[in-house]
């Protein structure tokens, strides 16, 4: 199984659809909210979100949406990357709720050779996430630094660092 691509692999144009999608719980969502510092009861209090907000509940922190859909991508786009260099936009396009299921897609836009470096390249991409109904949520464009497939072969091919084992 492939676990991110060489430079070489990346095709403008080539979208690759994540698998498997997330459901997001109420304990995601909270414990997320815990861990990152984030308060805000539109978040974490459900009385609040019901009466005072036009959700009428709890409304899925922003940030974890993008996290998950980030780390859905590893596997298909930065799975060998040597620096995600930027991102270049965020847009929280629809809510997310607790119980909704995130899927997400990333298409290249764009791949331009190292001027430094001939082992490398940088890889423009956008991701972009989406409820089980197909409604997008979330969108971001960023660049990654990859790695040719002489920077892999160089530091151990497809499996870098994986030890032998012996008795």
């Amino acid at each position: 199984m492939q676990f991110g691509r060489y430079f070489e692999e990346f095709e403008v144009g080539a979208v690759y659809k994540h698998w498997p999608g997330k459901t997001v719980t109420e304990y995601d969502d909270h414990l997320f909210c815990l861990l990152t510092m984030n308060h805000h009861p539109l978040h974490l209090d459900a009385h609040y979100a019901g009466e005072t907000t036009d959700f009428g509940k709890n409304v899925v922190v922003g940030n974890y949406i993008y996290s998950l859909l980030l780390g859905m991508s590893v596997p298909d786009v930065s799975g060998k990357a040597i620096a995600n260099l930027e991102v270049e936009s965020l847009k929280h396009v629809k809510p997310t709720f607790h119980g909704d299921t995130i899927y997400g897609e990333t298409e290249v836009l764009e791949k331009t050779p190292s001027k430094s470096k001939d082992d490398r390249g940088v890889v423009y991409v956008e991701t972009r996430g989406y409820k089980q109904d197909g409604t997008i949520v979330c969108v971001f464009r960023r660049k990654v630094m990859v790695p040719k497939r002489s920077y892999g072969e160089a530091r151990g091919g497809e499996q870098p660092g994986r030890p032998v084992p012996h008795e």
